[in-house]
């Protein structure tokens, strides 16, 4: 594409011609391209922009850039936009950064001048303390520019890193994203995938099977699916780009725009004090018997509404956002119906993520316990279980936010202090009448500190059950723990949205000295 030509009629004649290289640059490539993009089952970037952003709201930057490569034919191919839209605009009325990959140019690989307007606005968001939202369909680096292109990729990692923290990061897999590519959205706060359409790995499927032998599909490799149940990669799988885009604009409205903000609340018409007496028939005092915590959950939150995220990966603990009496919250609570609502290695990393980006976003957490303890076995021992676990206990150590914990039933030994226990700083700390606070399962309890006295009885299994008995009466009583000031107050079940409102209401002014540091060291 060559250079434009001015005319000399003035200036209604340059205005007309800036006007027709807007439209050349909003066009895009040509309908060859944009039918190709259809026939994936793929929105253009143009589109998704429009999805995701409140209507007419888009304020594009640097629409007419162009790359200014040369060899392998590149001088002869320099569209408008080199392959990414760039811009801000708003959601729900408050500003948000976007970058858009526009697949039909280069496949929306990444070249020297592609990266330069991603770091632009990157620059910007953070400058703005506004969320950034990357829409990713992307090739990777755009093999023509060389290192230059590798370059491009190292800037935005840097920028990534500056803004954790300090602005929402949310990066959405609408296509291909291979490579050095796949990092970025790796260090940003959210991952947002659509099933068949896109696909994240660091080396494809043809690289695998030369090298392992091990032959697999894109999306068996790298797709919504597994990222979402397998590696924790992405934090939301979707059917279609447009379920997609939309819960992006929910989540936005749970987050405040920087570190510096609180998370906008809503007016609420569900009451702050209503009863929950489908607790009292919903959790089972029986601590063998399993339940649905989502259903707790919801009877306690706002209009029965939880945001969940990573609802399909290390499934046997729950997180995500909510709002009680109209605050944004984070929710974060063992399910026993799935592996009784124990600890192991993934349900740690999922827990510990969630704590740190609610504690760097001013979002104050709520913890729900109904713990057995640590999955044992030679495999977690041997994955780091201590290691991982220890991710959990940090980031609960280090969070500053309003901090409430209420325990419904088991809370046992080291998985009990790890979840937001009153010792390592919850603000405060409740339980029902079943809870079952102790070092570890009454049986398992007095086999050890009775095992003499059991081996040595004429009928072992009645001793057993008799010191069992004992062992419960004098330590594991519903309200032992609250005798020696380790919970703040048993609770009526049916109570617990009132109290929980009520807490983080006088809460709500929390402030905390920390000590001077550059910054710590957490286990990895």
């Amino acid at each position: 594409m060559t250079a434009p030509v001015l005319d000399h009629q003035g200036t209604r004649g340059r205005v007309a011609e800036l006007h027709a290289l807007h439209e050349q640059a909003r066009r895009g490539p040509g309908p060859r391209e944009t039918a190709a993009q259809r026939a994936k089952g793929k929105l253009t970037a143009r589109e998704r922009i429009a999805l995701l952003l409140d209507p007419d709201s888009f304020n594009e930057v640097e629409p007419l850039r162009r790359h200014r490569a040369s060899g392998f034919d590149l001088e002869a191919k320099r569209p408008y936009t080199d392959g990414v839209i760039t811009g801000w605009g708003t959601v729900h009325g408050r500003t948000v950064f976007v970058y858009a990959h526009d697949f039909r140019i280069f496949g929306g690989a990444l070249g020297e001048a592609h990266a330069a307007k991603i770091h632009k606005i990157m620059d910007m968001a953070i400058s703005a303390g506004a969320p950034l939202v990357s829409l990713n369909d992307g090739a990777g680096a755009r093999i023509q520019e060389g290192v230059c292109a590798l370059a491009g990729y190292g800037g935005i990692f840097r920028r990534n890193t500056r803004a954790s923290g300090v602005i929402p990061q949310i990066s959405v897999i609408l296509g291909p994203c291979a490579g050095g590519a796949a990092y970025s959205p790796a260090l940003t706060d959210f991952v947002f995938m659509v099933r068949e359409t896109s696909q994240m790995f660091i080396t494809g499927p043809d690289v695998v099977q030369a090298v392992t032998r091990e032959k697999i599909s894109q999306n068996g490799l790298g797709g919504a699916d597994v990222h979402s149940e397998v590696s924790g990669v992405s934090h939301f799988a979707y059917d279609d780009e447009e379920s997609c885009l939309d819960d992006v604009r929910y989540l936005l409205s749970m987050l405040p725009q920087n570190n510096r903000e609180n998370p906008p609340s809503t007016d609420c018409h569900d009451p702050a004090d209503r009863r929950g007496d489908v607790l009292l028939d919903l959790v089972p005092a029986d601590g063998s018997q399993i339940y649905d915590m989502r259903r707790v959950i919801e009877e306690i939150v706002d209009d029965g509404d939880l945001l969940e995220i990573h609802e399909r990966w290390a499934t046997n603990i729950i997180v995500g956002l909510a709002r009680l009496d109209g605050e944004v919250v984070g929710v974060i609570a063992n399910q026993p119906a799935s592996l009784a609502g124990v600890l192991d290695i993934e349900a740690s990393e999922k827990g510990a993520r969630f704590v740190q980006m609610c504690d760097a976003f001013n979002i104050p957490l709520i913890t729900l316990l109904d713990v057995p303890g640590f999955l044992p076995g030679v495999g977690q021992e041997h994955g780091g279980i201590i290691r991982h676990g220890a991710k959990l206990l940090y980031a609960y150590c280090n969070a500053t936010v309003p901090r409430v914990s209420v325990v419904l039933r088991k809370a046992y030994g080291g998985a009990y202090i790890v979840m937001e226990s009153q010792s390592i700083g919850a603000d405060l700390t409740y339980a029902w009448p079943t809870n079952e606070i102790a070092v570890m399962g009454a049986e398992g309890a007095a086999n050890v500190i009775f095992r003499r006295r059991i081996a040595e009885a004429d009928d072992p299994d009645a001793m057993r059950a008799r010191m069992v008995k004992e062992y419960t009466a004098e330590l594991m009583h519903p309200y032992y723990a609250a005798e020696r000031g380790l919970v703040d107050d048993v609770i009526d079940p049916a109570r617990t949205r009132q109290v929980l409102v009520r807490a983080l209401a006088m809460l709500r002014s929390k402030h905390a000295d920390l000590p001077s540091r550059k910054h710590g060291n957490p286990p990895q």
